[in-house]
């Protein structure tokens, strides 16, 4: 029984003075074999002198009272007030690596000094001082509490998707939809038969019929923040510059809030229509929109691409 906080071992390897210890797995020895405690690894303290392998070694135990003394390696830097994390060869080390260790009470200014430590004999259950490993490479933070921040930021992202595929929109005059035809404008047909048979919604100059779909809305909304309807358009020339139209509907029997994009020009690019959070009333499940382009009396408008973003919310069941 030890009552004086510093117990005799046997050194299972070569052992530096001030380094961090650990009993090793199996040893049989009286007294017990130490080996170096690595990067990540727990250790039951720390050694007061160097010894050869097989010399006995004292090693201040970590529930001792006071600082301790430990050789260390630097990452970033290590300043006072530093988190520490246990590094290969028994050192401690700014880079993170398991539980946090301890907390530096002066800087350090180069590999393998011996420094003031105020060591933490139990484990951190603090997550901004417990390190993730991360063996898929899938996350950039390297603590708990940024990669839980991480993970719930890209849950929460203001880039949650909705496709509305251009085969879902209808032909409308204000009292009715039609599917739309070859025959009448706006057309939904290939940008060039089979030299580019990428769907795309036509206009034909001087036409401005509306364009109306219909999407569900996930239940991860958040109806605190806005819809943003995004466009790919342009105009067949750069005679006329319309912006497009929309008048969106929430569920049934809603209110038509109108809204407007910027203006197309000459080549493909990305446009938005943006339905504020005010507009956007709890419980909405159904989005309906139509879009109508403004006047252009020498140009065709194209549309290839139509989607919606937004932002998602921590579902609670």
């Amino acid at each position: 029984m030890n009552e004086n906080g510093k117990v005799t071992f046997r050194a299972g390897e070569v052992l530096g003075a001030k380094i961090r210890v650990k009993i090793e797995s199996g040893t049989t020895n009286d007294p017990p074999e130490v080996v170096y405690a690595d990067a990540g690894e727990d250790a039951v303290g720390v050694t007061e002198y160097a010894v050869s392998d097989g010399e006995l070694v004292a090693v201040k135990l970590l529930n001792e009272a006071g600082t301790f003394e430990v050789e260390c390696t630097i990452d970033s830097a290590i300043g006072r007030g530093t988190v520490l994390y246990a590094a290969a060869d028994g050192k401690v080390s700014d880079a993170s690596s398991g539980s946090a260790v301890g907390v530096s009470m002066v800087a350090a200014g180069a590999d393998n000094e011996h420094i003031e430590v105020v060591m933490w004999s139990l484990k951190s259950t603090t997550a901004a001082t417990v390190s993730v490993a991360d063996a898929g490479g899938l996350i950039t933070a390297t603590t708990v509490e940024a990669a839980l921040a991480e993970i719930f930021q890209h849950v929460q992202s203001a880039q949650k998707f909705i496709p509305v595929p251009l085969t879902t929109l209808l032909e409308t005059d204000g009292s009715n939809a039609t599917a739309l035809t070859g025959s009448t404008t706006p057309i939904l047909d290939m940008a060039n038969g089979d030299t580019d048979s990428g769907l795309v919604l036509t206009w034909e100059a001087s036409n401005s019929d509306a364009a109306i779909f219909q999407v569900p809305l996930p239940p991860d909304l958040d109806v605190s923040a806005d819809l943003v309807i995004h466009l790919r358009g342009k105009m067949g020339g750069a005679t006329d510059t319309p912006t497009i139209g929309s008048d969106a509907y929430v569920n049934e029997g809603d209110t038509k809030v109108e809204d407007v994009s910027a203006a197309l020009g000459a080549a493909y690019a990305e446009k938005t229509i943006t339905i504020a959070a005010a507009d956007i009333p709890a419980g909405a499940q159904t989005l309906t929109v139509e879009l109508t382009p403004g006047a252009h009396t020498t140009d065709a408008l194209y549309i290839s691409a139509i989607w919606i973003e937004y932002t998602g919310t921590t579902l609670t069941s």
